[in-house]
């Protein structure tokens, strides 16, 4: 009875942790969702959900006339707030082929990292659980590849 009752108690304990782990996951997915569809649907309030104030944003632009990269382009989280609100206002920078392709690498109990591949480019995410909401602290991107 008592091996029964030690197995019952850690595969409870087992499955709650898996769940959390999944719950966790989903949680990290929803906030790069939320990401590139505030950019994708000019929706900013999506960035506010998912984004965190102290947002360090930096990446590197391919600029095809020089065929050289602009590098260490900075936006803090006003700016990335103020460019959803905008960059495709026009629906004219996405079409229904645009890339919108999340990965996640892990997610630890406090910390999660991923990745996007969207219409400009790459953006690879750390992400960190506040007061029990996944948010995006930092984003380093590239534009696609030229190669």
């Amino acid at each position: 009875m008592k091996k029964l009752t030690l197995l019952f108690f850690v595969s409870i304990v087992l499955f709650s942790v898996s769940a959390f782990g999944q719950n966790d996951k989903a949680s990290v997915r929803s906030a790069l969702e939320d990401y590139v569809n505030a950019l994708y649907e000019a929706k900013p309030e999506l960035i506010e959900r998912s984004v965190d104030t102290t947002l360090r944003k930096i990446g590197y632009w391919y600029d095809e006339k020089s065929g050289k990269y602009e590098d260490n382009l900075s936006m803090s989280y006003k700016q990335l707030y103020n460019l959803a609100g905008k960059w495709n206002k026009d629906g004219k920078q996405v079409t229904a082929d645009s890339p919108k392709k999340i990965e996640i690498y892990e997610v630890n109990d406090k910390t999660a990292t991923g990745k996007l591949t969207a219409e400009w480019g790459i953006d690879l995410f750390h992400l960190a659980k506040i007061n029990g909401q996944w948010k995006i602290m930092n984003i380093i991107w590239q534009s696609h590849s030229k190669d």
